[in-house]
């Protein structure tokens, strides 16, 4: 491991203005401001922004200090290998600190004020500097009006016409890095655009955003990231600094991974039907079978390079975990990214992705509708693979589509949507594999195809409070009240005590559709494993029933079921077959194998704090921010849902803080 020299005081021995041996970076004209230029507001430093060097970070933070009104310094420097390679900074406000007593007769009077403003940023991947610290409260008055008067501002100006001298053609521009989203308001929409050196630039791989996106894009991550210190965002962008694609997800998105990642679906809606915003989500199911956000963004190109780019940034917001299973469309650029970014996971597509382009697919055919309905019967109805391939043989050869490339390529790719081939995955309820039912998008409703990027940040926040909203509201609804129950078996009556009230709801479906089963009788033993038939009587076209065997294994010792149907690994709770099986035998109470944390009512309360999080740096801010509020957010889920419970913990809330204060003054006596 190569050695790092922390240095514990300044590099620079009063911290002076920096000053830089080349040509400066950022280039501004001191009279000749564009009228344009001089309405916006200049860009405030946040957490995560990264910069292509040393010297673009320095020259962001002294362009900012102008237009703010206050002189920029390095106030601190860190360096590898003997001072030979800087990797870490502490950019500060002039007035940082105090001067040096100085033992002369007439000392000059202290003008620093002490003042905290800084940033600190950090070398990353040897190759880009970010942020990773910022204050930007000053304790004294800042003003533009005064800011000729700072030495940091004065050598920009004399770098500015010194540049102007020697290349008087050469074009104003600030650094694209921290600028990129003001920039790629006025280039977006166009298909080519000019660099510096006059050759073209293909911006068709770029976000198209028009005028007033940029800035309300940016004004969203700067609120955010201040408000909400766990707020996680990324952008990447190109040679030339113009934007490709952003990934962001809230605190609350990223403690809802630590509970319900294990099945996670990756909408791209919005790329499919070609909407104006590229939109990608991922989305989980919580405890009550409801939609969770788990992070979302930009996609700038459909290709797998963006894809990969978009699935790393997910990956490393939630500290390097996967998800055990995840569902996409069939695109081929999403299918290449996430066999490269999680090879452990199980990919799959999404049932109902794929039927829902049955009628755009085969709608023009002639006999659509026949073909549609074998087409349904082979993939909805089939209990073995047998019947599939059996099924879908036949619909081929009746109609003739031996050609059809689409439906080629379905059956090629059957293993991973059609759900006779997907029995031993357990998807927890995000996989639809009945005919009526959808995996809608999270933003549904809210996103339509003519959203902009300002409307879709208007309406962003909007969306997640109904969401969490609802999600309250199902909490409360689960702890405090008392499920109705519709029959005698115990079964139901065990599990009303412990599932969610939707969850309940979809089991004691199962457990009152027990009486359309009948004639459960033994046909063969081998050990102690039995295997049972089970007969139900289920709707067919129209009115008519249909008599349909199950076939359900049963393990005497370990009291283990298995249905032919597999409801208990897509749906996360037994089946009516299986339970018919269990009674039959005598068993009374399901075994706790079927009966899933996941589901129930206390399920973010029980959820262990993840252990990649247990072993945390003391000496690292941002670790002990992480890992205190992934704790902090189970109490403060626990204290919305009553008056009682919110006056408990806002009491003891402020007993810690009065707690706090007081080990800070016995720290200050002493």
């Amino acid at each position: 491991m190569e050695a790092v020299c922390l240095n514990s005081g300044p590099v620079f021995d009063d911290c002076e203005e920096y000053e830089d041996g080349g040509d400066c970076s950022v280039v501004e004209h001191d009279n000749e401001i564009h009228e344009n230029d001089s309405k916006k507001e200049p860009p405030q430093p946040t957490v995560g922004l990264e910069f292509r060097s040393f010297d673009e970070a320095y020259d962001f933070y002294n362009m900012y200090g102008k237009e703010k009104g206050f002189g920029v310094r390095v106030s601190n420097s860190w360096f590898r290998s003997k001072r030979k390679e800087r990797y870490r900074a502490k950019l500060s406000c002039s007035n940082a600190g105090f001067k040096k007593k100085s033992g002369a007769n007439h000392p000059r009077p202290e003008t620093r004020t002490g003042c905290p403003a800084m940033l600190v940023i950090k070398l990353v991947d040897s190759k880009r500097w970010r942020i990773v610290e910022v204050v930007l409260q000053h304790n004294h008055t800042v003003s533009p009006e005064i800011g000729r008067f700072y030495k940091s501002h004065k050598k920009m100006i004399l770098a500015s016409k010194k540049q102007q001298e020697s290349t008087p053609d050469t074009e104003v521009h600030t650094i694209k890095l921290y600028r990129t989203f003001i920039d790629a308001a006025y280039n977006g929409s166009q298909e080519v655009e000019e660099t510096d050196s006059g050759l073209p630039v293909d911006t068709s791989k770029h976000l198209e955003l028009k005028e007033g996106d940029a800035h309300a894009l940016y004004n969203y991550f700067c609120r955010m990231k201040l408000t909400n210190p766990n707020f996680f965002y990324l952008m990447d962008l190109d040679d030339e600094g113009c934007l490709r694609n952003v990934f962001w997800a809230d605190a609350r998105s990223r403690a809802a991974f630590n509970s319900f990642s294990d099945a996670v679906a990756i909408d791209t809606t919005s790329l499919r039907n070609k909407y104006e915003i590229p939109l990608i989500s991922f989305v989980g199911l919580n405890n009550h079978g409801q939609p969770v956000l788990l992070g979302c963004g930009f996609l700038g190109h459909d290709s797998v390079e963006y894809f990969i780019w978009m699935l790393k940034s997910w990956q490393t917001c939630m500290l390097g975990r996967h998800p055990q299973v995840i569902l996409t469309d069939q695109s081929k650029s999403v299918q290449i990214a996430v066999s490269k970014v999680f090879p452990q996971a199980c990919h799959c597509y999404c049932l109902s992705y794929v039927m829902q382009r049955v009628p755009e697919k085969l709608g023009g055919l002639k006999g659509y509708e026949s073909i549609k309905m074998q087409l349904y019967k082979a993939v909805y109805n089939s209990l073995k693979i047998t019947e599939f391939e059996s099924s879908w043989g036949q619909m081929i050869s009746q109609h003739g589509l031996k050609d059809n490339k689409w439906l080629q390529s379905l059956y090629e790719d059957r293993e991973k949507w059609v759900p006779v081939y997907l029995k031993d995955i357990s998807f927890m309820g995000i996989m639809p594999i009945k005919e009526n039912e959808s995996l809608d998008s999270f933003f549904d409703g809210y996103v339509h195809k003519h959203t902009s990027f300002k409307e879709f940040v208007d309406k962003y926040d909007l969306a997640l409070q109904r969401k969490y909203l609802k999600e309250a509201m199902a909490d409360m609804e689960s702890r405090s009240s008392s499920f109705e129950l519709k029959t005698k078996c115990k079964f139901e009556q065990q599990l009303s005590r412990i599932f969610t009230k939707e969850i309940f709801k979809k089991f004691q479906k199962e457990v009152e559709e027990m009486h359309s089963c009948f004639n459960t009788r033994q046909v063969n033993i081998i050990g102690p494993i039995m295997t049972f038939v089970v007969k139900e009587r289920v709707e067919s076209e129209g009115s008519e029933k249909e008599i349909r065997q199950f076939e359900v294994l049963y393990e005497t010792t370990q009291v283990e079921v298995r249905c032919i149907c597999s409801l208990f690994n897509f749906k996360g709770y037994l089946c009516r077959h299986a339970l018919n099986v269990l009674n039959y035998n005598g068993v009374e109470d399901i075994p706790s194998q079927y009966i899933l944390p996941r589901w129930d009512k206390d399920y973010k309360r029980k959820t262990p704090v993840d252990s990649i999080l247990s072993h945390v740096d003391v000496n690292n801010p941002v670790e002990l921010y992480n890992h205190l509020h992934k704790h902090v957010m189970r109490v403060v889920e626990e204290g919305a849902q009553s008056e009682e419970h919110y006056m408990a913990v806002l009491k003891e809330l402020e007993a810690l803080l009065n707690r706090f204060s007081l080990i800070d003054d016995n720290l200050v006596s002493l």
